[in-house]
């Protein structure tokens, strides 16, 4: 198999010809063979697979089937966002049952949490904010779901898109405010970002000061970057979502707790449903059915298919101080489909695949480096393009020839941009 290449971020747009030749000069025999005799049409048969961004209108949430059924071989993979936001804003709900007197700073009866939210945008991001304000009884209804913008500055509780929650804890009934919240969106237009967070909670506890017992993110790039500028060293519980190894190492030191997305059940079906295809194989071989390496997913355990939406949904896992011992690597495989499949049967093909972001904390860390180990095993020549997080033509104009690939795995930057992808693959 041919080297693998990380192509480093290009803050341009304007990429050379050349470096497109020299992304072709490592295609495996097969697709070299191939290469300049395939018409526009046939690109547009050749597996695809979305992955972490789910095509949608970042407006509404609704998805782009236009984009999920772009062929008979494209798929969609990502995990349950709302069994995971869910169970990300039960476990801040469990967290204060359990500590509610010795978290409440300053003994006014209200546990006042802020909230780093990712990409108001972004389907994942949305169901995550929403999961916290339902679990604490901070979510404002907004047509058939709750609201979730983020609400500025709220320490008086006048806000019209939270409002204040209770719980009940140790016989007291304690308030649950949701202090403060913002996208933190850097002013280059990167969303999700961590600086940003950090910045923002150095603003907040300077002007909340100990009305903020709490610390919750809609990721754990962002919740490190806030528990390492501030909480940590305040001692105030912060919860974050990935399972990256530094959030999960960081438990150890007061970190309260994240949201494991089963990375590595993602990465791998990332790549397995182009292998089926590219195999001609039935969808669920090496899934829900094992293959000849004896490779095999449990539905209703590891991950949900939905056939309407042409979907795989990972499931997620609660990591808290009781289980965090188990999941300090995250870039180790998942034993069921760790298998190395025949060459003979499932032959070296050439992938195009792209991370919308290089310096994401989660894709980067921990998506990848397991994409890289399946890769191997499921015999696939993948190429990796880093885009920037903020332009979909700095990775788009990195795919000037399609021909020398067999198969396309897309991390768009923005849920409403399949077409930038698919246009040329027409």
């Amino acid at each position: 198999m041919n080297k693998k290449k990380a192509l480093s971020i290009f803050t341009t747009v304007a990429m050379s010809a050349g470096l497109l030749a020299g992304c072709g000069g490592s295609s495996t025999a097969a697709s070299t063979a191939d290469a300049g005799s395939k018409s526009s049409g046939a690109n547009a048969d050749k597996p695809v697979c979305w992955f972490n961004r789910q095509p949608s209108n970042s407006s509404t949430g609704e998805l782009d089937m236009t984009a999920l059924n772009w062929n008979k071989d494209t798929y969609y993979v990502g995990f349950d966002a709302k069994q995971g936001a869910e169970l990300q804003g039960q476990m801040v709900a469990d967290y204060i049952t359990k500590h509610a007197d010795e978290i409440d700073r300053n003994g006014d009866g209200i546990i006042g949490y802020v909230l780093a939210i990712g990409d108001i945008g972004h389907n994942d991001s949305i169901a995550r904010t929403r999961g916290v304000r339902k679990a604490l009884g901070t979510g404002v209804k907004d047509g058939d779901d709750l609201n979730s913008e983020p609400c500025g500055t709220n320490t008086d509780g006048s806000s019209t898109i939270v409002q204040d929650g209770t719980i009940d804890a140790g016989g007291k009934t304690f308030k649950i405010r949701e202090l403060a919240s913002q996208e933190m969106k850097n002013s280059a237009g990167a969303t999700w970002d961590a600086a940003t967070a950090g910045n923002a909670i150095g603003t907040w506890s300077s002007s909340f000061g100990d009305q903020i017992d709490l610390v919750v993110s809609n990721n754990d790039g962002m919740g490190m970057a806030m528990f390492n500028a501030w909480s940590k060293d305040n001692k105030v519980p912060t919860f974050g979502y990935d399972a990256n190894s530094d959030a999960v190492a960081a438990i150890a030191d007061g970190y309260a707790g994240t949201i494991s997305q089963h990375a590595d059940v993602q990465a791998y079906l990332t790549l397995r449903v182009l292998r089926n295809a590219l195999d001609g194989v039935d969808i669920n071989t090496g899934i829900s059915t094992a293959d000849d390496a004896g490779n095999v997913l449990v539905e209703g355990e590891d991950y949900e298919y939905n056939a309407d939406e042409r979907s795989f949904y990972a499931l997620n896992l609660a990591v808290t101080a009781d289980n965090y011992k188990d999941f300090l690597d995250s870039t180790v495989i998942y034993k069921p489909v760790s298998n190395q499949l025949d060459a003979s049967k499932s032959p070296s093909k050439k992938v195009w695949l792209d991370i919308y972001n290089a310096s994401d904390n989660f894709l980067s860390s921990t998506y990848q480096p397991l994409l890289e180990k399946y890769d191997d095993l499921l015999n696939l020549d993948v190429e990796y393009i880093g885009g920037d997080g903020q332009t979909e033509s700095n990775i788009t104009n990195r795919l000037g020839n399609p021909d020398q690939y067999d198969a396309f795995a897309i991390n768009m930057v923005k849920t409403d941009n399949a077409a930038s992808y698919t246009s040329l693959l027409s």
